[in-house]
Formats: C-alpha cells, structure tokens, sequence
C-alpha cells in the first residue's frame, strides 16, 4: 500500500508497508527447501546452501564478475563456490603485501577456506608417536643433565680408584693409572654424546614446529580480524544507507501532516 502526499510544487510518494508491516525474511521456510542455480558453477543446490550476491562485500562481488561476467539482482552462489573465492582473495591479499607464499601460508589459506581450525590442524599434526629411539635419547639426556648423575657419577670413580689403591686385592684389577677406567669414560662420552645430540636435534625439530604452528595462528587470527573488520564496515554501510532512506521517509510524511494542518 502506498501514501501518497500532494502539496504545493511537489508531491511525496512512499511505501506505507514499509513503516506498518513487519520485517520479513527473505528466506521463508518453505523457500529454504528449494533449489536455485549458482551463477559460478551453474549447479542446482539447494536454498540452503546458497547465498545472495548482493548482499556480499563489494571485494566479492568484484571477484564473481570477474569470473562471470555481469550479475542478476537475485544472483546467488553455493558455499564451495564461496569458499574458493574467499581463499583466492585471501592469498590475492597476502601476495601483495609479501610477495610469494610459503608453504605455511597456504597452509593457513586452505584451512580459512575449508573453515577448519588452525589450532586443532596444528595439535593433530603434533601428536606424533614416540618411537624407542626417541625415548631412549630423551631419557638418557634428562639423566646425563641432571645432579642424580654427577653424584652417582662421582661415588663409582672414588670407589673404583679406592679399591684399586688401598690394596683390598692382592692384585688389583685396574691399578694406577686407571687404564681400564680411562677407557671407560671414553666410551661412555662417546656413546652419551650423539644420543644428547639425538635428543637436542628432537628438540630443535619441536621447537620449530611450535614457532610454525604459532605463526600459522597469527596469521589466521589477522586474516580473521581483517574480514570481520570487512564484514562490519559493510555492514554498517548498509545499513547507514536503510536509515538513510528512513530518515528520508520519516521527514516525507512530517512534511505532509505540517501541509494538512496548514489546509
């Protein structure tokens, strides 16, 4: 129903509907079991999976037109679809601001665009079995850098060289100067050394791996922030722009009623 106002030198027409009659959605229920085609891939999908064109980002929008050429007010695009966009600009984005991507980066991108976590992606990722080796060398490293080491260390060299030289034998196994315990030392710093390497190069391998994963989450919580940043200055576009429009109507039908006191 519309109200229309005449007056003198201008005449004011607006929609009445729009102030009396409730807010609808634009999807109703029934609608939401329909089928409708995407423009990109020309598939029938079903309502539910389908998203209005113009009510996307203008960014979006660009890129769609660049695909398929002009746009239907009641174009609409499936969620594989939209995904893929999202991650083309996304790493359109990155490519300007730091030139070739890594491959965490895309990493990062892919899992933006599947809408999967990047914290759970990276834990999964981490959770590796140890194998013997690896809990050996760690073991060996946490007991060879500890004080339990030095002292049980120190008990067995006071104790062998006692043996061998207060003369508790009549022939001492090892006198001085403790050949045989020399050789022993050796080899045991030889044989502790590359498994504290194995461990330390373990350790570096985690290291790297956590300083990975807590750039992968960085750079996912930027490109998150930077999108919602999008999607509220859109937001508040459109919506400027619907109260813009009721302001408007609101100053129309004032004007009017001032016109009809005045008659």
């Amino acid at each position: 129903m519309k109200l229309c106002i005449k007056g003198p030198g201008r005449q004011f027409c607006r929609a009445r509907s729009f102030l009396s009659e409730p807010c609808v959605s634009n999807i109703s229920p029934a609608s939401s079991h329909q089928s409708h085609q995407c423009c990109l891939c020309h598939k029938t999908v079903p309502a539910r999976h389908l998203h209005a064109v113009n009510s996307m980002r203008s960014s979006l929008i660009e890129l769609i037109e660049a695909q398929c050429g002009p746009l239907a007010a009641d174009a609409r695009i499936c969620d594989d679809d939209l995904s893929a966009l999202r991650r083309q600009r996304v790493e359109k984005l990155l490519q300007e601001e730091r030139g070739e991507l890594s491959d965490l980066d895309r990493r990062v991108i892919a899992d933006l665009g599947r809408d999967v976590s990047t914290v759970q992606t990276a834990a999964a990722e981490n959770e590796r079995p140890l194998r013997f080796g690896d809990r050996a060398s760690d073991a060996v490293a946490s007991f060879g850098g500890s004080w339990r080491f030095i002292i049980i260390f120190s008990i067995i060299l006071v104790t062998w060289m006692a043996i061998n030289s207060i003369g508790l034998f009549l022939r001492p196994f090892d006198p001085y100067p403790y050949i045989l315990l020399n050789l022993l030392l050796s080899c045991v710093a030889a044989m502790q050394a590359p498994i504290i390497m194995m461990s330390q190069k373990r350790q570096e391998e985690k290291d790297r791996q956590r300083a990975e994963n807590d750039y992968m989450i960085n750079l996912r919580a930027e490109l998150e922030i930077r999108q919602l940043h999008e999607k509220i200055d859109h937001q508040m576009a459109h919506q400027w722009a619907r109260l813009a429009e009721l302001q408007q109507i609101q100053i129309d039908l004032l004007e009017g009623r001032i016109y009809k006191k005045d008659i």
